[in-house]
C-alpha cells in the first residue's frame, strides 16, 4: 500500500517540477541575483519582487505605491504553502504587481528587520506571530495592516488576498482614510509600550518568575503550553539554576518532566536523532517536522546540564545522539548548514514516516519472530492504524519495556529512510547558529571528552570563515565569502562560544578573541545607554524576548560579566549591570531572570594553575553553585574568589567544593525560594 503511496507522490513532485520549470521560463524578477535560499526559491514567482535595499522603498515612494513586505524562511511550511497558493497565481501577483511593490526578507538573513515587525505584530493583535509574516506600508514606511499567513480566497479566518490587496490598494485614493488607518495602528502600539514599562529587580522577582512559569506548566505532559509546545531551552537551564541555588524538588521536577516528555515523544527524532523544531499538541508526539540548528545546538546544552545534575542515561543518549545528527546531516567542513524542511517527496514529514504494515512484512520476510517484531511496533510506537494522519506512523516511546533487538529494529528504519528523498537542506552557515553548536561540543566534553577536538575544529572553522579583517560576518552560503555584516546575536553567540572554549582549554587566544568581539560589539551596538540588534539604519533595539532562541541581549550580558571578571575592561560589568533591566512578564525572558540572580548572588571564580584545573575540570562542573567560573593562575592551591576578594584557599578539590557550598549557602536566599 505504501509503495503506492509513494509512487503517487513521486508522480505530484514530477508535475510540481515541471511547472515551476514552464513558470521559470516566464517569470524572474530581481530576486534571482539573491544568494539566499528562501529567496531563490520565489525568483521566478509572476510576482514582481524585489529583495530589502535602497531600490525598492525608493520606488514605492516616487511611484507613490504601498509596500507589501513578505517574511519567511526556507523551510518554513506555510511560507511555501502561500507561495504556491498565492505568489505563483497570475491573479494575486497582477494585484501585487499593480499596487504594490513587493519586497521579499529572509528573516534568518535580517532578524532584525523580523523582529521589528513581530513586535508590532504582537502589539496589534496581542500575541506573537510567525510566519510567514505579511505587512503592508505606507511609502514612508507606516504599518497600515499586519497579518501572519493570508490565503488567496476567504478562509481560515482570514479574508482573502484578492479581497485584501484592492481594499488596501484602494486607501491610495483617500488618504483621510489611509491616516485613519495608519493611526488605529500606532495607537494599539502605544497602548503596549505603555503597559511595558521597565522593571527593576528586586527580591521578588525570582517568585514572579516561578509563579508565571507556574501557571502554564503542564502538569501532564511538561512544557509550557498547551499547543503549539516548543522546547524552550533557556526556560530549562534558568529552571535548573535556580533548583541548584535553592535545592527546591518542585523546580526540578517540573525541568524533568519536560526534558522525560521530548526525549520520549515525537518531538524528538527517535530513528535519527536530534529535535523537530516544535510539537503541535500537547503530549509532544506531532510535530512541524523542520530540523533547525539552533534548536538542537541549545537542547544538547541543555540535556548536558540535566545529565550533570541527574546522571539520567536517557539525557547522555539524547546529547549523543542529537550530535551525531548535527555531524551527520546538517555538518559540512566542520561548519553547519542552518536548517531541514519539513517536507519531502511533497509531503510534510514523508521522510519520518513508517508504514505498519510493510515493516512488520519486511522483517518477517528477514527472518524475524512475529513476536520480537510486534513488540518492537508497540515500543517504538508504530501503529496499525497510523498514529498520524492517514495510515503512517511517527516513531515515539510509547512507555513500554525495551524488547530484544530494539537497536537493530532502529537502525533498519533508519536504512529504510535512507532510500527516500532527503528533505532540502537550507545551506547557509549563520554565524550565531554554529556558535551555539561549537558551544554545544564544548558543553557536552564535560560527558564525553572526545567532542573536545571536534568543538576547537568547528570553532577554528567558523572564526577563520566569517571573521575577516577585524570585522564578523552575520552569514554565507557554503563556498562563498561572506558579505554580510554581523549582527548583535553573531557577536554575542560568537563571544559566548569563544568563553566556554576558554573554560574548557584554557587557552589564551580564546579569551584574547572574546575580548576583542565584547569590544567591537559595544562599538557597534550600544548608543547611549541602549543595545541594538544592528548597526544599519533599521535601528531595532534588543530586548530579552527568549521566544525563538535565547535572547542575543542576554548572552552579550552575561559575556560581559564573565569578561569583566577575567580581566577584561571593569566598565563592560557596569554594562551589563545597567542593561539588565527586563520589560514585560519575566517567564518570557528566562535568560534575563537568570543574569538577574547571577548578579545579585555573585560568581565564584576558581583560581588554580592550568593543569590543575584540567585535571580536576569535572569535580568543578559538578560544583552545585551555577555562577562557578576558572581561570589559570600560577598557585599550586585553588582559590576561591569573589570579584573583589578571595575567600579560601585550599589543595584539596573535595575542600574546595565544600568551602564554596559552605560560602554560597550563607548568601541571602530569599529571593530564590518559592513554594506552590
Amino acid at each position: 500500500m505504501i509503495i503506492h503511496k509513494y509512487a503517487k507522490i513521486a508522480k505530484l513532485t514530477l508535475i510540481g517540477w515541471t511547472s515551476l520549470w514552464l513558470q521559470a521560463a516566464v517569470h524572474t524578477n530581481a530576486l534571482i541575483h539573491e544568494p539566499s535560499p528562501y529567496l531563490q526559491q520565489h525568483a521566478h514567482n509572476p510576482v514582481n519582487w524585489y529583495p530589502w535595499g535602497k531600490e525598492a522603498l525608493e520606488k514605492a515612494k516616487k511611484e507613490h505605491k504601498l509596500i507589501f513586505l513578505s517574511i519567511g524562511y526556507s523551510t518554513c511550511h506555510w511560507c511555501h504553502v502561500m507561495e504556491e497558493e498565492s505568489f505563483t497565481d497570475m491573479q494575486v501577483a497582477t494585484l501585487l504587481n499593480r499596487d504594490f511593490i513587493a519586497i521579499k526578507i529572509d528573516r534568518e538573513q535580517h532578524p532584525q528587520i523580523d523582529k521589528k515587525y513581530q513586535r508590532i505584530y504582537q502589539m496589534v493583535h496581542g500575541k506573537r506571530g510567525g510566519w510567514p509574516l505579511s505587512v503592508f506600508l505606507t511609502p514612508k514606511m507606516e504599518v497600515l495592516d499586519i497579518r501572519t499567513y493570508i490565503p488567496k480566497e476567504e478562509g481560515y479566518g482570514s479574508e482573502g488576498l484578492l479581497k485584501l490587496l484592492p481594499k488596501l490598494a484602494g486607501l491610495r485614493q483617500n488618504s483621510q482614510l489611509l491616516q485613519h488607518r495608519v493611526a488605529l495602528i500606532h495607537a494599539k502600539m502605544t497602548q503596549v509600550k505603555k503597559r511595558h514599562l521597565p522593571q527593576t529587580f528586586s527580591d521578588p522577582a525570582a517568585v514572579r518568575f516561578l509563579a508565571q512559569v507556574n501557571k502554564t506548566f503542564d502538569t501532564v505532559h511538561g512544557g509550557f503550553a498547551k499547543h503549539p509546545k516548543f522546547p524552550e531551552a533557556s526556560k530549562l537551564e534558568t529552571l535548573m539554576s535556580i533548583y541548584r541555588l535553592d535545592g527546591n524538588v518542585s523546580v526540578w521536577k517540573m525541568v524533568e518532566k519536560t526534558l522525560d516528555a521530548m526525549a520520549r515523544g515525537g518531538i524528538y527524532d527517535q530513528v535519527g536523532g536530534g529535535f523537530f523544531r516544535y510539537a503541535t499538541d500537547r503530549a509532544w508526539e506531532y510535530p512541524h517536522f523542520e530540523k533547525m540548528l539552533y534548536t538542537n545546538a541549545q537542547m544538547i546544552d541543555v540535556y548536558v546540564k540535566a545529565y550533570l545534575l541527574s546522571g539520567k542515561p536517557l539525557y547522555k543518549r539524547i546529547v549523543t545522539e542529537s550530535i551525531a545528527a548535527m555531524q551527520e546531516d546538517f555538518g559540512w567542513q566542520g561548519l553547519y548548514f542552518s536548517a531541514l524542511d519539513a517536507d519531502s517527496s511533497g509531503e510534510e514529514g514523508g521522510y519520518y514516516l513508517y508504514n505498519y504494515a510493510h515493516i512488520r512484512e519486511a522483517l518477517l520476510q528477514k527472518g524475524w519472530s512475529p513476536k520480537v517484531v510486534d513488540a518492537n511496533l508497540a515500543y517504538y510506537g508504530i501503529e496499525e492504524d497510523g498514529n498520524m494522519d492517514g495510515e503512517l506512523s511517527l516513531p515515539h516511546l510509547a512507555g513500554l519495556p525495551e524488547p530484544p533487538m530494539a537497536e537493530a529494529f532502529k537502525k533498519y528504519l533508519k536504512r529504510l529512510r535512507k532510500t527516500r528523498l532527503f528533505p532540502f537542506s537550507d545551506k547557509k552557515i549563520n554565524t550565531a547558529w554554529n556558535a551555539m553548536m561549537v558551544k554545544a561540543l564544548f558543553a557536552a566534553s564535560d560527558i564525553d571528552r572526545h567532542y573536545l577536538a571536534a568543538g576547537e575544529k568547528s570553532l577554528a572553522r567558523l572564526w577563520h570563515t566569517m571573521f575577516k579583517n577585524g570585522l564578523l560576518y552575520h552569514q554565507t552560503m557554503s563556498e562563498r565569502n561572506p558579505t554580510q555584516k554581523g549582527l548583535l546575536e553573531d557577536y554575542a553567540y560568537l563571544t559566548a562560544a569563544l568563553i566556554e572554549a576558554y573554560e574548557h582549554t584554557y587557552k589564551s587566544r580564546y579569551l584574547e578573541q572574546a575580548k576583542t568581539l565584547a569590544k567591537n560589539a559595544i562599538a557597534k551596538f550600544y548608543k547611549s545607554g541602549k543595545w541594538y540588534l544592528s548597526d544599519d539604519k533599521v535601528d531595532v533595539e534588543a530586548d530579552f524576548d527568549d521566544r525563538y532562541y535565547t535572547s542575543p541581549l542576554s548572552v552579550m550580558l552575561e559575556n560581559l560579566v564573565t569578561l569583566s571578571e577575567f580581566g577584561g575592561d571593569p566598565k563592560w560589568y557596569d554594562i551589563a549591570v545597567a542593561g539588565a533591566v527586563p520589560q514585560g512578564a519575566l517567564s518570557k525572558m528566562s535568560q534575563c531572570v537568570s543574569l538577574l540572580l547571577r548578579l545579585k548572588r555573585g560568581d565564584v571564580i576558581v583560581h588554580a594553575n592550568k593543569a590543575k584545573l584540567l585535571e580536576t575540570d569535572k569535580q568543578l562542573k559538578h560544583i552545585g553553585y551555577p555562577f562557578v567560573l576558572s581561570q589559570p593562575e600560577e598557585s599550586s592551591e585553588y582559590l576561591a574568589c569573589t570579584r573583589t576578594s578571595c575567600f579560601a584557599h585550599t589543595p584539596s578539590i573535595e575542600k574546595l567544593k565544600a568551602v564554596i557550598a559552605a560560602y554560597t549557602k550563607k548568601q541571602p536566599q530569599g529571593a530564590y525560594r518559592w513554594q506552590k
